[in-house]
């Protein structure tokens, strides 16, 4: 993978990953997906990474979804089963340990769009669009993008898949999809501070509630075993007796994860 397609930054606790193929409206060829799998193989298995940031280079475009040039030319596109391609996949369903901020700072459109699904939170640039035009084209959402009922009321996602109509960043925050929209030149530094106030938490509590938060819309059955058990392991942990603790003595909390 080359170094200028896919950048890594660490700002603290929180990893910044950049899509940097802004020539090819950052389209996702097949080393930027192992990229991405790799890197956030990388942060589940480190205990000081708190949250990711992902984003991209340009102002044109956040993701143009699959690189059709290196689809037809035989590239593997995130398709075989290697654990690279098996972390993104898991981005692009939500289902990542590590909470993730997207910061779209241009359009995202068809798998761009679905990449940014997965992410807990987004933030837009003010003149960016959206859409799953996936139908107009004969196809389907088909890495995600159906999903998007399970963050805005479902006769919208109807709506938008169904025809396959753009829409602005605006319509996106008036929707619910997107939690914020700022001018371009901000949405870096406005993504980082919600990962940073993520970052800031119980890091135990923080999985706690990504991973109960969604089951209760996807899966509500399983989100009542599950929250049984994160019962038991966060009022227990030592992190909740020092968030007690330090509340108490009015200063910020040393979590320790455990």
């Amino acid at each position: 993978m080359s170094d200028e397609e896919f950048l890594v930054d660490r700002h603290g606790p929180v990893t910044v990953l950049t899509l940097n193929r802004p020539q090819a409206r950052n389209a996702l060829n097949g080393s930027l997906i192992a990229g991405i799998g790799a890197t956030v193989l990388e942060a589940e298995q480190d205990s000081g990474t708190r949250a990711l940031v992902l984003t991209a280079a340009g102002d044109r475009a956040f993701c143009a979804g699959m690189d059709l040039r290196a689809f037809s030319g035989g590239e593997d596109v995130g398709f075989s089963d290697t654990p690279e391609n098996r972390a993104f996949q898991r981005l692009t369903r939500g289902a990542v340990e590590v909470p993730v901020v997207g910061a779209a700072n241009g359009t995202a459109v068809g798998g761009g769009l679905e990449l940014l699904l997965g992410c807990d939170l987004i933030v837009a640039a003010d003149t960016a669009k959206f859409g799953l035009p996936e139908v107009q084209r004969g196809l389907f959402p088909g890495g995600g993008g159906t999903y998007i009922a399970e963050r805005v009321p479902l006769g919208i996602a109807l709506q938008l898949t169904l025809t396959g109509e753009f829409f602005s960043a605006a319509r996106g925050y008036e929707i619910g999809l997107i939690n914020a929209v700022v001018p371009a030149g901000q949405v870096l530094d406005t993504a980082l501070a919600f990962a940073e106030r993520i970052a800031a938490n119980g890091p135990l509590g923080v999985a706690a509630c990504k991973e109960l938060v969604r089951l209760s819309v996807t899966d509500p059955e399983r989100a009542a075993e599950r929250l049984r058990h994160w019962q038991g392991v966060v009022f227990a942990s030592a992190d909740a007796k020092e968030g007690a603790l330090a509340f108490m003595e009015k200063r910020d909390p040393v979590w320790q994860g455990k």
